[in-house]
């Protein structure tokens, strides 16, 4: 919503929200401008376009209702719910356009990613729509669904993969005798400046990376050591472990 409204793409007054409680409504109409309510379905009813950010175990209890389906019929509907797959959705709401969108919290920031799918009524027009809507906070990429779970796992999880990676790279500095807010933001930096590097060069990450080893170097000595503790395993097999557990979510 903040980057719909911080893009220019819609003024608040075109957004409608709703939100479980009643404070957190009145909250989101004072802050952004937008009209808010509890009532899901008279959303429904007067929208163009749904977006739905619910939990899995949420998602049927909301869509799968007569009158939310008459509220839908062919109008686009978006879901970010994990492990909810397009067909159990289109049992819901068999006569809407569905895309299903994986993005992530950097989105919180306009710094995400996000993946979408889409069904088979969504139309190109629908994918370019959703598209706009989140790069409005981002990146955004079409994907087919199949490979959602390694998705959620990768992208959704990811930022606290990333997270672990940069506490532990900070407390190396703290350990060599930096102050803990210096060392974790050149570490924040650092990582932001080396992602940004492969976003924007196009290089593969091993070409950088022999671009900043030197022989007898610092950094070939620090790299060895991330080799003997198996970082690539480990970190290749933490979004495998991931695409697993991501692949039974919303199942049940």
């Amino acid at each position: 919503m903040r980057g719909l409204i911080r893009s220019g793409s819609l003024v608040p007054a075109r957004l409608c929200v709703s939100a479980r409680r009643t404070e957190a409504a009145e909250a989101l109409a004072a802050k952004h401008g937008v009209r808010a309510t509890v009532d899901n379905l008279s959303v429904a009813r007067e929208a163009s376009a749904v977006l739905v950010s619910l939990k899995p175990q949420q998602l049927q209890g909301v869509l799968d209702a007569d009158e939310m389906r008459a509220a839908l019929r062919g109008k686009l509907v978006l879901s970010t719910a994990a492990g909810v797959r397009l067909e159990q959705i289109r049992r819901w709401l068999p006569e809407s356009p569905l895309i299903r969108a994986m993005p992530n919290t950097p989105c919180t920031i306009g710094e995400g990613m996000t993946i979408v799918s889409c069904g088979p009524l969504a139309t190109d027009a629908h994918v370019r729509t959703a598209i706009r809507l989140f790069q409005t906070v981002g990146r955004c990429i079409e994907l087919e669904e199949k490979s959602m779970d390694v998705v959620t796992a990768l992208n959704s999880s990811g930022p606290a993969f990333a997270y672990l990676i940069l506490e532990a790279l900070a407390e190396g500095g703290v350990m060599m005798g930096l102050r803990r807010d210096v060392a974790m933001e050149i570490a924040a930096q650092m990582l932001q400046g080396s992602a940004r590097m492969v976003l924007q060069t196009g290089l593969h990450p091993a070409a950088l990376k022999d671009q900043v080893t030197t022989p007898a170097g610092c950094t070939i000595a620090g790299l060895l050591t991330l080799e003997d503790g198996r970082i690539r395993s480990v970190l290749a097999r933490a979004v495998e472990e991931a695409t697993r557990v991501a692949s039974r979510l919303g199942q049940s």
